[in-house]
């Protein structure tokens, strides 16, 4: 979730896009079906309330569809048939269809990961926690800018709603079926 090339960029972690590219190759291998998510706006950002923290302070432009940063980093593009959901709000659910996409495709455990852990990460899980999904998050394929939020989310915090696994750990487990 959000790892678009104006996310990426603030990534202080060199291994973070191959062991999230390490993930996505298990899921695919296994079968899973890989699904994107990334923030995005209409020109002019209209669903961007000024009230809003977050999206109402970004730049005039900023993550619309003639922004250059709002797309997917090179290093994990969708293949032909990979879903890419868009959403206005910092909950993957929230002003999006991921839910109709998850529900058409019977998908029922939702396996998260994502920039930041403390954003999309933690308000994705604790949505589709309510919503009844089985969740896990990959610990190390999430990336937080401060690392001490990230392990208190991924050590604590989560671990009531999900099982929490690093990449590794679940790459073994999608291999084995």
């Amino acid at each position: 979730m959000d790892v678009q090339k104006g996310i990426v960029a603030r990534v202080q972690d060199d291994d973070y896009l191959p062991r999230l590219g390490r993930a996505i190759d298990a899921a695919r291998g296994a079968g899973i079906p890989v699904v994107y998510v990334v923030v995005g706006f209409r020109p002019g950002r209209p669903e961007a309330s000024a009230r809003n923290k977050v999206f109402g302070a970004l730049p005039p432009g900023a993550f619309t569809e003639d922004d250059p940063n709002v797309a997917l980093h090179p290093d994990v593009t969708p293949r032909e048939g990979e879903v890419v959901v868009t959403k206005r709000r910092v909950s993957a659910f929230t002003g999006s269809d991921l839910e109709v996409v998850l529900r058409a495709q019977g998908i029922t455990h939702l396996v998260l990961t994502g920039i930041a852990t403390s954003g999309v990460v933690l308000s994705t899980l604790r949505q589709a926690a309510d919503l009844d999904y089985r969740l896990t998050v990959l610990s190390d394929a999430c990336y937080d800018p401060d690392p001490e939020v990230h392990r208190v989310l991924t050590e604590k915090v989560f671990r009531g709603q999900a099982e929490v696994e690093t990449v590794e750990e679940w790459v073994k487990t999608a291999a084995a079926g």
